[in-house]
């Protein structure tokens, strides 16, 4: 048999070895059990590829982003074929890997129950220890068809092919724009053929690689995610390098359900989801209103302290001027159907930027006013679809804190500069510490975005230059940008690690074009600003649900609904607190008095289950001293601080914003 030369690429160290003719990547890589698949130039393959002469191979470790996407594609076919194992009936729609997991979606006559996702679980832990085989075969359209006859979604997405991932999130991992593959699964001994499924791979080398895995939960989804289209049942679930990864996750999720916003939001009477309402569609109750007029209100202070002029905009508009702005073309989908009247459509607004458009517009403009910086509070309307909606994170109707600043090219990296340290300054003040910053930039093959190489190139180089400035994590996500110009997205870690995506800027030289917008410079000619988007919490609504699932409801004393409550020892003690609250109040403090029936550990049980910062316990003593006590929410009590005292302290908490 011949050799071949093969080179081994371990992150900046290269290894070439000559290796007989068929020698495989597992061989390559004996003994090394993290490792299960290859990289080969772009592609990944599996283990059982053998390289041809002058490849680079590199090793794919199982906890790499690639090797955790091979384990969970690997487990979502462990459980299809458990599914179909148990209901033989079951036709299989897709099962790609996803954050932190998987799922597959199933047409079967009736929804999963609980007691059948322990069943196919079970079946899937014995699958997983017959330690099968997964066997690449390639195959073509025509006998792919025949082979997959029973099952109509796989015969569908034969048919789109190429454009698979397009047509159907998860699509891209079981067909692609080459060869069709399936993937057997064979069994250990004998090499009999135990299941298969259509697939792209790469997979592991045996089901028994898969180390750890759970099923989460089942839930409806239709196909290709169109409400068109058949109701399937998908199941979730998760799949770790490690046991110990597998439990610290699932510790994770225990304590990410338990910050659930929505739960929170009901526990604390923040707010609601009215079924009235609609999907998306949130209405805010007294305490909740209380949370977010303050977010707004220190917002407007910070925004005038920078120089910013509030204006304010309708909530619907002729739809020409979405038209103009680039929108309606390339965004419709986004947006809510036209309204019909006095023989012209109008649309919700999605979006504030047009209209501040024409504010600028509404008249000539001097250089002299620029940086011209507009912010709004502006509620936008977007057609989310309903399997997508979740509380105030992604919800119909929301108000953007939106600002867009006009100003010269010259001004521009400056502004950019000052946007971004405002912008972060902002967060912190809320609680937020730990940020990357994200740059999106244009898919010069996509036909989706607007504008010259020239602008775009200028454009995404000042926002990177802003960012560098930070000395912040700078993550590349190339495509993403909005149609009109790249973008910058703040990421902020929460108090349990999740990233949010928070603050976008956005350079534009596109919509100031479209709108025709120009100012009169120094020497008197007509120039056209640049526009800079910008959006500080993306929404309040969102940003309201990460803080509440960031505190776990416990809102620092600055933000928390209710700042102290006044538990008395006895009735006799009510009318001495409630001369301390309305004392309190007269400092802006937000302070109620507990006067029910209830017993005094029951009222302190009460504060304690709405997170109260202080509560304020007055008995005998204290009535005798002109003082109060305090007792904090990890059950601590500071006691016989003189009454003007104790309102100093809640003033100095609270214009700190620090937490208690």
């Amino acid at each position: 048999m011949s050799d071949v030369r093969v080179i081994i690429q371990r992150d900046s160290e290269r290894e070439e070895r000559v290796v007989t003719t068929g020698t495989t990547a597992a061989e390559l890589f004996d003994g090394e059990r993290t490792v299960v698949a290859a990289r080969v130039g772009d592609e990944l393959k599996d283990l059982a590829y053998a390289p041809a002469d002058g490849e680079v191979v590199e090793p794919v470790e199982i906890s790499s982003e690639d090797g955790l996407d091979i384990l969970r594609h690997s487990t979502a076919h462990v459980l299809a074929q458990a599914v179909q194992e148990l209901f033989p009936d079951a036709k299989l729609g897709i099962g790609p890997p996803i954050r932190d997991g998987f799922y597959y979606d199933f047409d079967v006559a009736e929804p999963f129950t609980p007691e059948d996702l322990k069943r196919i679980e079970k079946k899937m832990q014995e699958i997983q220890k017959r330690g099968q085989r997964f066997s690449r075969r390639v195959t073509n359209d025509d006998d792919a068809r025949v082979e997959l006859a029973d099952e109509p979604y796989k015969l569908e997405l034969i048919g789109l092919k190429g454009n698979a991932a397009n047509a159907a999130d998860g699509a891209d991992a079981e067909v692609g724009a080459g060869e069709l593959t399936i993937y057997d699964n064979l069994d250990a001994k004998t090499g009999e053929l135990c299941w298969k499924d259509l697939c792209r791979g790469p997979h592991l080398p045996t089901t028994r690689n898969i180390p750890a895995f759970k099923l989460m939960r089942s839930a409806a989804a239709y196909w290709r995610g169109s409400e068109k289209n058949p109701q399937l049942q998908r199941i979730y679930g998760t799949a770790w390098p490690s046991k110990d990864e597998l439990k610290a996750h699932l510790e994770f999720l225990a304590e990410a359900e338990k910050r659930d916003h929505r739960k929170l939001g009901s526990e604390l009477d923040l707010f609601s989801f009215p079924e009235e309402l609609g999907p998306g569609l949130a209405v805010f109750h007294p305490k909740g209103g209380v949370v977010r007029k303050v977010m707004e209100d220190y917002s407007r202070r910070r925004h005038e302290e920078s120089g910013y002029e509030f204006v304010n905009t309708p909530h619907i508009s002729k739809e020409h001027l979405f038209e103009t702005s680039g929108h309606l073309p390339h965004y419709a989908e986004g947006m809510f159907p036209p309204i019909e009247f006095d023989g012209q459509n109008y649309r919700l607004k999605a979006m504030n930027c047009p209209m501040h458009n024409l504010i600028f517009k509404s008249r000539g403009r001097s250089y002299r006013e620029l940086p011209l910086r507009l912010f709004e509070f502006g509620t936008v309307y977007r057609y989310e679809k309903s399997g997508v909606v979740h509380g105030l994170t992604r919800s119909r109707g929301f108000t953007q804190d939106d600002s867009h600043i006009y100003c010269t090219k010259e001004q521009m990296a400056d502004e950019l500069d000052k946007l971004l340290t405002f912008v972060l300054d902002l967060l912190r003040d809320y609680g937020l510490n730990e940020f990357e910053l994200e740059l999106s930039t244009r898919d010069p093959e996509s036909d989706k975005f607007i504008g010259s190489d020239e602008d775009w190139a200028e454009a995404t180089e000042a926002l990177r230059e802003a960012a560098e400035k930070q000395g912040l994590p700078l993550v590349p996500d190339p495509g993403g940008a909005a149609y009109y110009g790249p973008k910058i997205s703040v990421q902020a870690k929460d108090a349990i690690g999740r990233s949010w995506q928070m603050s976008t800027l956005q350079v534009d030289f596109n919509q100031p074009k479209r709108f025709g917008l120009e100012y009169t410079a120094a020497d008197g000619s007509k120039q056209q600003p640049v526009m800079l988007h910008r959006a500080l919490f993306g929404s309040i609504e969102r940003f309201f649900g990460v803080l509440l699932e960031h505190y776990a409801g416990a809102f620092p004393a600055w933000l928390a609904p209710v700042q102290a409550v006044g538990i008395p020892v006895g009735d006799a003690h009510v009318p001495y607190l409630q001369a301390f609250a309305e004392e309190a109040k007269k400092h802006g403090l937000r302070v109620e008095v507990d006067a029910s029936s209830d017993r005094m550990q029951k009222k302190i049980r009460n504060a304690q289950r709405s997170k109260v910062p202080f509560m304020v316990i007055v008995g005998d003593d204290d009535m005798a001293a002109g003082s109060v006590s305090f007792r904090y929410r990890d059950g601590s009590q500071e006691n016989g601080i003189p009454r003007d005292q104790a309102i100093a302290k809640l003033v100095d908490v609270v214009e700190r914003r620090v937490q208690v």
